[in-house]
């Protein structure tokens, strides 16, 4: 199950960067909880997600996964984000640390962002050793 998650995670970051967010809302579990960076308040259930997927400020979203950690139901992916500002063409290059967590009929039940300087905090998150 966890190869089959990691495939899961890469089809839904290449659907997401294409922009196919229905693709990306299909493989979300109905009560799914977004996590995002920051002090942001998390997002509940796979409508809102979609809706927060949407992109108002950018041109352009690219995620790609850079390494797998799997941990059980979750894989914690180090991934980098490419982002071009709508409008303006300001371009943002940044590294994260996500931990998915799947169900037992292989939908993404939640997903946690993590700054690249809180790696400590998503190893705990995913359930892995410190380093």
């Amino acid at each position: 199950m966890s190869k089959d998650n990691v495939e899961s995670i890469r089809a839904i970051l290449d659907a997401y960067s294409r922009g196919d967010f229905d693709v990306v809302q299909e493989t979300a579990y109905p009560e799914i909880v977004v996590v995002p960076p920051g002090w942001q308040a998390p997002i509940d259930g796979s409508d809102s997600v979609r809706r927060w997927m949407e992109p108002d400020a950018f041109e352009s979203q690219l995620i790609e996964p850079l390494e797998f950690r799997v941990a059980g139901n979750r894989v914690l992916v180090r991934q980098r984000s490419k982002i071009r500002g709508a409008g303006s063409g300001i371009r943002i290059d940044f590294l994260a640390w996500v931990v998915w967590t799947f169900n037992d009929e292989g939908l993404t039940t939640r997903v946690e962002i993590y700054g690249e300087h809180e790696k400590a905090k998503a190893l705990e998150a995913a359930g892995l050793p410190p380093e």
